[in-house]
C-alpha cells in the first residue's frame, strides 16, 4: 500500500453493523455510501465521498441473498471507477465456497467463479475468514488474507476452564480442524461421523472417541440447517457426555436451524459476528464473539506491509 495513500472504510448493506465495529476498532470514522433502489428490484450502490487516490477497504459479507455479493461487485466497480488507488474486498463470509470442487458430473464451482468475477470487478486484495476449503486461496490472482477464528476462540474456550474437556469433530471433513483446537488446549479429539443422505440433511451419526462424563465442544467453520450439530449432540449426551456445546465461525442458521437447537441438547452454540443472527428468533443458547478487533488489526498491518502472522494463535 502506498504510503501517503488515505485509507477507507465502507460497507454493504448487510454488514453495515459489523463494519461500524471495524473502522471503530481501526480509530476511523466509516465511509459514506448510499444504495438507489430501482422499483424492479435493481440497485445502485454509490460512494457519498471522494476516494480518489485512496486505499478503499469494502465490508462485505456474502451470505444468501446473493444481492449481497452482487452489491459487493458493484461497489468495487464504483470505487475503481472513482480512481481509488487500491480496492481491498473484506469478506467476512464467504458466500457459495462450499462449492469449491466438481463432487459430480455437471456442476458448477462457484468459489472459483466468485473469485473470478471479484478479480473482473478490480479487487486488488481479499480478506476473509474461514473458508470452507483452505485451497479457495488458489482460485485468486490477487493476495489473499485468509484469516482464522480460532484466534479469537481459543482464548474464550481457555477461560471457560472446563474440566473433562473433549473437542470434537462434527465429521470427518473437519478431523483437521478439531484436532488443531485438541492440540492447542492439550485436550482429547472425537469424531463423529454421519451418513447423509442428500444436501442439508443427516441421515444417522456415530461416534469415534469417549463421550461419557466428558464436556463436549463440536467445532466447525459453519452451522447451516444444524442438523448435523444437534443430532450429534442429543447422541452424545445420551452417551453419557455431561454437556455438548457447538463452536462454529458463522452461523448460516438456514431453515428450521433456530428452533432445532432451541430444542436440542446443547448447552451454548458460540458463534462470530460474520453474519447477523436474526432478531426475531429464540437466540437463548447463543454466544456471539465479534471478530471486528483481528479484522482492524489485520487491515492496520496489511496497510502499513507489516506481517500478519502473529495473527494466529493455532
Amino acid at each position: 500500500m502506498k504510503a501517503n495513500s488515505p485509507i477507507k472504510f465502507f460497507a454493504g448493506r448487510e454488514s453495515r453493523y459489523l463494519a461500524e465495529q471495524m473502522a471503530k476498532a481501526y480509530g476511523i470514522e466509516l465511509g459514506k455510501s448510499s444504495v438507489l433502489e430501482f422499483s424492479d428490484g435493481e440497485f445502485e450502490p454509490s460512494f457519498d465521498e471522494s476516494v480518489r487516490g485512496a486505499t478503499v477497504f469494502i465490508i462485505q459479507s456474502t451470505f444468501p441473498p446473493a444481492e449481497n455479493l452482487m452489491e459487493l461487485l458493484l461497489m468495487i466497480d464504483a470505487a475503481k471507477r472513482a480512481s481509488a488507488y487500491k480496492v481491498v474486498a473484506v469478506i467476512p463470509y464467504m458466500g457459495f465456497a462450499r462449492q469449491d470442487r466438481k463432487d459430480k458430473p455437471r456442476v458448477s464451482i462457484g468459489a472459483k467463479l466468485v473469485a473470478n468475477v471479484l478479480i473482473a470487478a478490480g479487487v486488488d486484495r481479499v480478506m476473509t475468514m474461514d473458508l470452507h476449503a483452505d485451497q479457495i486461496q488458489g482460485f485468486f490472482d490477487v493476495p489473499v488474507d485468509h484469516l482464522y477464528a480460532s484466534s479469537i476462540f481459543g482464548p474464550y474456550i481457555e477461560k471457560m476452564e472446563l474440566d473433562n474437556l473433549v473437542i470434537a469433530a462434527p465429521d470427518m471433513g473437519g478431523a483437521k480442524r478439531a484436532n488443531a483446537y485438541a492440540n492447542f488446549l492439550n485436550v482429547p479429539v472425537i469424531i463423529a461421523h454421519k451418513q447423509r443422505p442428500k444436501p442439508n440433511q443427516v441421515g444417522t451419526i456415530t461416534t469415534i472417541g469417549e463421550v461419557e462424563g466428558k464436556n463436549v465442544i463440536i467445532v466447525d467453520d459453519m452451522i447451516d440447517t444444524a442438523g448435523t450439530i444437534t443430532l450429534a449432540a442429543d447422541m452424545m449426551i445420551q452417551k453419557g457426555a455431561k454437556s455438548v456445546r457447538a463452536l462454529a465461525t458463522h452461523g448460516i442458521l438456514s431453515g428450521p436451524a433456530y428452533e432445532r437447537i432451541a430444542d436440542s441438547k446443547l448447552e451454548e452454540v458460540i458463534l462470530t459476528d460474520t453474519i447477523p443472527l436474526q432478531s426475531d428468533k429464540n437466540t437463548d443458547k447463543f454466544k456471539v464473539l465479534s471478530v471486528a478487533d483481528i479484522f482492524a488489526d489485520t487491515i492496520k498491518k496489511v496497510y502499513s506491509h507489516q506481517s500478519i502472522s502473529e495473527n494466529f494463535i493455532f
